[in-house]
């Protein structure tokens, strides 16, 4: 098994389009979060789509090398998605794309108050893992018994990989749709705040910006490819176009660890 850090938020976006098939939740209400239940709070506006996308607007500092929110709220405090609801709102929802692992935490308590206490610690094993032969899939908690959804979910590759299959199929496996219909087109539908056409619903894209097709972060690759990306070069690269599937697992310091070059390779070979 190995960590996949931050591609841990698109398995948490996974188990919130199994709930919203459920009908347990809402992508366009008012996130239900304790903290923001006062209409007088502005970050009562906050809707799990906000979250989804990474445009709450809450004040949070996402970097690894120093002492930041993210680090505060991953080692040093036993309530991750408490922590991160206590934090003020900087900008108004919906309007500025601040990547964070603050909002997926809030995200899995959301996901934990919806399928309740008792069948909550086996939910991501039984309505997902398991389905699709994830039987080495491990998703870790906090203190406070929270799945860690940002960051803690450890897996061989192919397990990872199978993940990966589940979005290309559109959400189906074995003939069962685990997702709703129509949850990858939404997953992979830019947010308007995001100007390079970079996020959905946990997942970065390559989709680039409004009528700006090569502002986007690899621009040698297709604009329908989408990936979950992990801490030190962790990726699974889905290209619907290519009816491809990759995954990679390392430890790269250095930001990239040469992906425009490798999935062309990839692409390349298939094709030959």
């Amino acid at each position: 098994k190995l960590p996949g850090w931050s591609m841990t938020k698109s398995i948490t976006g996974a188990m919130v389009g199994i709930l919203v098939k459920q009908h347990k939740l809402l992508v366009d209400a008012p996130a239900p979060v304790p903290e923001w239940q006062s209409e007088n709070d502005p970050r009562h506006k906050i809707t799990l789509r906000h979250l989804l996308q990474q445009t709450s607007g809450l004040d949070y500092d996402e970097v690894y090398d120093k002492p930041s929110t993210a680090n505060r709220m991953l080692f040093t405090v036993g309530n991750a998605a408490s922590f991160a609801a206590s934090q003020k709102l900087a900008f108004p929802p919906g309007t500025d794309f601040r990547y964070s692992s603050g909002n997926s935490n809030i995200i899995a308590r959301i996901c934990r108050q919806a399928i309740g206490e008792t069948a909550y610690h086996a939910f991501p094993y039984e309505s997902l893992f398991y389905k699709l032969g994830m039987y080495q899939t491990v998703l870790e908690p906090d203190a406070s018994g929270t799945f860690v959804g940002s960051s803690f979910c450890y897996a061989p590759l192919r397990d990872w990989a199978r993940f990966g299959l589940l979005y290309l199929d559109n959400g189906r496996w074995n003939n069962e749709q685990i997702l709703p219909a129509d949850w990858v087109r939404r997953s992979t539908t830019p947010s308007a705040a995001a100007t390079a056409g970079e996020y959905g619903f946990q997942w970065w894209l390559n989709a680039g910006g409004k009528n700006k097709p090569l502002h986007r972060k690899y621009p040698g690759l297709p604009t329908d490819m989408y990936y979950a990306s992990g801490y030190e070069g962790q990726h699974i690269i889905i290209i619907p176009s290519k009816n491809l599937v990759v995954v990679r697992l390392g430890l790269t310091r250095n930001p990239h660890w040469g992906e425009n070059e490798f999935i062309r390779s990839v692409i390349l070979a298939i094709r030959n």
